[in-house]
């Protein structure tokens, strides 16, 4: 296996303020190729697990049912930045199962990109919880238990058949058994799933390869995320970014506390980054960086490469240092 170093360092001047170590795993195939710190290293998948997650309505005929499209799959794989966009699907998603903001489980927020922010700021409107960036995905959740006849109270629990049905997804991806799988509440209230590193990278890998392979779930979550990259995050948010600038080539999908997972579907190649302080902007740097060392980006594009090097500005505006990969021994 190859020995990789992601960690992520920021400096003030010349002198290095800030250090972040990065563990990650990188699957090929069906193998573990590289690795940096502990690739075994075992934690919440938080986010990342969401394109598993919508798997079980699908498969069960329930989305098609309702009449979805691209947008409302794309919507629930999201960790959305609560754009006007983003709230008229979610409410959408609702709307056509009799459902309504309040019975969301997930909790209000403040939005997550810088747009929807401002525009939620100017409106002068409450926070809902449309507004969380998982709204999309509890939507698809609530739509799960209505069209298989399921209780809608408490469908966030882990005991219910929602979830059991969404951790089963991951079991069956990720290679860990039901019995071995860990299962705590996710920041949103849904079941998160626990487990390591190079487990989630082996899902990533394998949902890559039913990707380049064609087959129909798999692929239509890659469709929907290709056909809506705006959905998937926001403006000059990290993986809408990602989708843009590589043409729908790599899929990222962000996670909570410095989790980051990765696919590059014409490779085969899946992998997951923990940045073990749980810093956003190191994992951005670090994810950016393995793309680098894997040659997946051979041309850096410009919004990328800001990512790779990123300025550390006072309030002034002024430029006092940098945020940039350490290159340390692991």
């Amino acid at each position: 296996m190859r020995q990789l170093s992601l960690d992520v360092e920021v400096t003030r001047g010349d002198t290095v303020e800030s250090r972040h170590r990065v563990h990650a795993a990188v699957v090929e195939g069906e193998k573990l190729v590289a690795g940096a710190r502990d690739p075994h290293l075992v934690t919440a998948w938080r986010s990342c697990a969401k394109p598993f997650q919508v798997m079980p309505l699908l498969h069960a005929g329930g989305f098609d049912s309702l009449g979805w499209g691209d947008a409302e799959l794309a919507l629930a794989c999201a960790s959305h930045g609560a754009e006007p966009e983003h709230l008229a699907i979610a409410e959408r998603m609702l709307s056509s199962i009799g459902l309504e903001e309040g019975d969301l489980a997930c909790g209000p927020h403040e939005p997550l990109s810088v747009r929807g922010a401002r525009l939620w700021r100017e409106g002068g409107q409450p926070l809902t919880r449309l507004h969380n960036n998982c709204s999309g995905k509890h939507a698809a959740m609530l739509a799960r238990a209505v069209t298989m006849g399921w209780p809608t109270h408490g469908y966030q629990r882990i005991d219910h058949a929602v979830q059991r049905a969404c951790v089963g997804e991951v079991s069956c991806w990720s290679g860990v058994a039901l019995d071995d799988m860990g299962v705590a509440v996710d920041g949103c209230s849904a079941a998160v799933m626990i487990l390591p590193l190079d487990r989630m990278a082996l899902a990533y890998a394998r949902l890559g390869a039913a990707i380049a392979a064609g087959e129909e779930v798999p692929s239509r979550i890659a469709g929907a995320l290709r056909a809506h990259p705006h959905l998937l995050g926001g403006t000059d948010r990290f993986d809408t970014v990602v989708l843009q600038e590589t043409q729908g080539r790599v899929i990222t999908k962000v996670g909570a506390e410095g989790v980051h997972s990765v696919m590059v579907p014409d490779r085969r190649i899946g992998f997951t980054v923990k940045v073990e302080d749980g810093a956003v902007r190191a994992q951005h740097a670090a994810v950016v960086a393995l793309l680098r060392t894997l040659d997946v980006l051979l041309d850096l594009p410009p919004r990328l490469a800001d990512y790779l090097r990123k300025p550390v500005k006072n309030t002034r505006g002024e430029v006092v240092g940098e945020i940039r990969g350490a290159f340390s021994p692991t």
